[in-house]
């Protein structure tokens, strides 16, 4: 890989890093939030959506992590 590749591609991924982030933090916001519902349904709606965001910033994290790492090791060599 060239070296201008190797920098968007670590750019990219410190972008999705972020952004996972504030997914993962909205996911939890979302879960508070469940506490000021009335109904059984809003309670499960709020709980699924919380945990579904929670999951899709964790996978962005985990991912961009991993991309980090290839990126950054094959930059060394």
């Amino acid at each position: 890989m060239e070296t201008n590749e190797i920098n968007a591609g670590i750019k990219a991924a410190q972008i999705n890093n972020a952004l996972g982030f504030f997914i993962m933090a909205f996911g939890v916001i979302v879960l508070f939030a469940m506490i000021f519902t009335e109904t059984f349904v809003e309670h499960m709606t709020d709980m699924v959506a919380g945990l579904l965001l929670i999951a899709i910033g964790g996978g962005m994290i985990w991912k961009a992590k991993s991309n980090l790492k290839k990126y950054r090791k094959s930059k060394e060599s």
